[in-house]
């Protein structure tokens, strides 16, 4: 069993593998690139309001309204994309909505998705 620190979007784990057979690969030197640059969030307004977090990790499939739309309490806002299933996050009251995402973006569990003011 050969151990190996790999770090996968900022965060580290330390995995295990085994060798199941003689190998005739010679590990060579390669150095690292850097890490693909992330589309930075987008900046909420105010910072006030309510806050709209995600339940899960997952890919930011759509916005369904605009930034800056009103919307009303339970009024689907985007779709979370998470093990292959579309899931609608609604609005937890009426306002403003002002994103903190991007569509293509993937967040982690309670991460800052939206601000309703």
């Amino acid at each position: 069993m050969r151990n190996f620190l790999i770090t996968v979007n900022g965060k580290q784990y330390e995995v295990g593998v085994e060798e199941v057979g003689e190998s005739s690969y010679s590990p060579k030197a390669v150095p690292l690139s850097a890490p693909a640059p992330q589309a930075a969030p987008m900046p909420a307004a105010s910072g006030k309001g309510t806050k709209v977090l995600s339940p899960f990790p997952g890919l930011i499939k759509n916005l369904l309204v605009e930034n800056g739309a009103s919307v009303k309490k339970d009024q689907p806002i985007l779709v979370l994309e998470a093990m292959k299933m579309d899931n609608d996050i609604a609005a937890p009251c009426d306002g403003t909505v002002t994103f903190n995402v991007q569509k293509g973006a993937n967040v982690e569990s309670d991460a800052l998705l939206a601000l309703i003011g």
